[in-house]
């Protein structure tokens, strides 16, 4: 059951990479609900549920420096590809909020802990090698 979290996870957090990177990249309209919404809010709450997915699509790993950077370098990636947008521009305070975002999902792992919904994550799983050669009985 856990595996298909975890596969569901992995999932959605390639999608929202997909989609994140579509809305970084592409231009965006005069009249578009996202020029309403305060930019660096948008990259914080991004960030925010990108590093709720990577964690939750990699639970052998916890969440410390490597997924956190992982992110901090899409982030960087995605400034550095709208700095020469014309119609995008980067920004340093971006990335910072983009940080901020992971900083957040850090904090809130407490919160997350105690909800039965999300307990699973933090269970002791079966060693990688366990789960993959669980059906190569001879």
């Amino acid at each position: 059951m856990v595996a298909h979290y975890i596969a569901g996870f992995r999932w959605a957090f390639f999608g929202a990479i997909v989609i994140a990177s579509y809305l970084a990249f592409a231009p965006v309209p005069e009249d578009s609900v996202l020029r309403s919404i305060s930019d660096k809010l948008q990259h914080l709450a991004a960030f925010f549920f990108l590093a709720f997915l990577l964690d939750f699509a990699y639970p052998h790993m916890p969440y410390r420096w490597r997924k956190a950077l992982i992110l901090l370098g899409y982030g960087l990636f995605i400034e550095v590809v709208q700095y020469f947008l014309p119609y995008r521009s980067a920004s340093v305070l971006d990335w910072i909020a983009d940080g901020l975002g992971l900083v957040l999902y850090a904090w809130s792992e407490h919160w997350l802990r105690r909800m039965p919904l999300f307990q699973w994550r933090w269970q002791k799983l079966p060693d990688r090698a366990v789960c993959n050669n669980r059906n190569n009985h001879t």
